[in-house]
């Protein structure tokens, strides 16, 4: 994904499940797409997933991305 959207929620009170649905939702309403990708530091999954399937949805680690931000989008076909 070269393109997406940067997303930031740090409340800790908030799943990760629903911090995504929040991003996809206003991702979907925002571009008129459905993501498929979500990017999100390795520290906001348990430790050792390499990638995690909501729905639809593929949830990636990626060491970039800061904490408490999701970097949401379409994956790039190849």
């Amino acid at each position: 994904m070269h393109t997406g959207m940067l997303w930031f929620d740090n409340d800790p009170r908030t799943t990760l499940s629903i911090k995504i649905q929040k991003a996809m939702d206003f991702y979907n309403k925002k571009f008129g797409r459905i993501p498929d990708l979500c990017l999100v530091h390795p520290s906001m999954l348990d430790s050792g997933q390499r990638q995690v399937e909501l729905g639809k949805l593929v949830i990636r680690p990626y060491k970039p991305v800061m904490p408490g931000h999701l970097w949401i989008g379409v994956e790039d076909q190849k």
